[in-house]
């Protein structure tokens, strides 16, 4: 059988009666062109079945249009809720997506950082929990980050974390809780998580109380967490109320409280942090402090692109948070 020839650039031009660079603007959306010229090229390229080659045209415009997203993971419903949303909003913004989880180990981000530089992308979104790697210092394309502190030059979309910690922890101390615990990451964790503990330990020290914070890697197991918060428990028989720096770790510590007899809120109050859709769902009677996750996503995808377009110097941006009223305190 005779092999079928490959449609070029100047077959569509001839088909369309135009030149072969009116072709290539048309698909390159390119300077001025009437509505009628590119009518033309689109049905001769409709009419041969033409395929533009993808690296012919990323060399003429030195984009690929590919965004690369590095985050611990998707089995969590904040971070999936706001991988969603980026995917989303670089799609309508003409972005592919290459996705890496990196379960918070070091080793698996930086193959994946370096998988993502090998494929020449525009741009990359980042929110992995691990310290700054030379990889993201020297790394000359467009960065942002989110809740993460990467590096001094990488610009970072975070929710107000020390003011939700803030409101989580009065919701308490108004609830009449004396002996308030909060868990958060290692301190020597790069993360504007630790915002949330500043906030309580601040006001805790304001109001006179003990300021105690269990820290919990963000890749430890649950099992593992479980047993954290039976310590917890066994350590401070007396504890009220509960800050826990996200939701899936006040679902973890309600489970074990029901466990060891303790009635939620009757005798012991907790508040969470993140409020994502899929927790809403599940979980609605969690009191919580809710991000503006979608708009984080928007956010972020916003300033890649500022920088993707030659901005050199794009700020951080700190969004608002609000305290959602449940059941649990």
């Amino acid at each position: 059988m005779e092999k079928r020839r490959q449609v070029k650039l100047e077959d569509v031009a001839a088909l369309a009666g135009v030149s072969k660079t009116t072709v290539s603007r048309v698909l390159n959306n390119r300077g001025y062109l009437s509505n009628d010229t590119k009518q033309k090229v689109h049905e001769a390229m409709a009419q041969l079945n033409y395929r533009p080659n993808a690296i012919a045209r990323q060399l003429f415009t030195q984009k690929t249009n590919l965004v690369g997203l590095v985050f611990p993971t998707v089995n969590d419903p904040f971070f999936g809720q706001l991988e969603a949303g980026l995917d989303e909003h670089l799609y309508k913004r003409g972005y592919r997506t290459l996705m890496g989880n990196s379960q918070n180990n070091p080793q698996k981000e930086e193959q994946y950082l370096q998988l993502l530089l090998n494929h020449q992308i525009d741009g990359l979104i980042i929110g992995a929990h691990n310290p700054a790697m030379p990889d993201y210092l020297e790394a000359s394309m467009p960065i942002v980050s989110i809740e993460r502190a990467v590096a001094p030059q990488i610009p970072v979309v975070a929710s107000d974390n020390y003011r939700g910690g803030q409101l989580a922890t009065q919701r308490l101390l108004d609830d009449g809780c004396r002996h308030i615990i909060h868990t958060n990451y290692p301190k020597e964790v790069m993360t504007t998580n630790q915002g949330r503990r500043e906030a309580y330990e601040d006001l805790m020290r304001t109001n006179g109380r003990p300021a105690i914070t269990y820290e919990v890697n963000y890749d430890t197991s649950v099992e593992e967490k479980k047993a954290i918060f039976t310590r917890l428990f066994a350590e401070h028989p007396e504890v009220d109320g509960i800050f826990a720096d996200n939701d899936t770790n006040a679902g973890l510590i309600i489970q074990v409280a029901k466990q060891l007899g303790r009635r939620v809120p009757a005798d012991l109050k907790v508040v969470g942090f993140d409020g994502a859709d899929g927790t809403r769902i599940l979980f609605p009677e969690l009191t919580t402090v809710q991000q503006s996750i979608n708009e984080m996503a928007t956010v972020a995808v916003e300033l890649l692109e500022r920088q993707i377009a030659g901005q050199t110097k794009v700020a951080s941006v700190t969004l608002p948070i609000t305290l959602l009223e449940g059941t649990t305190a």
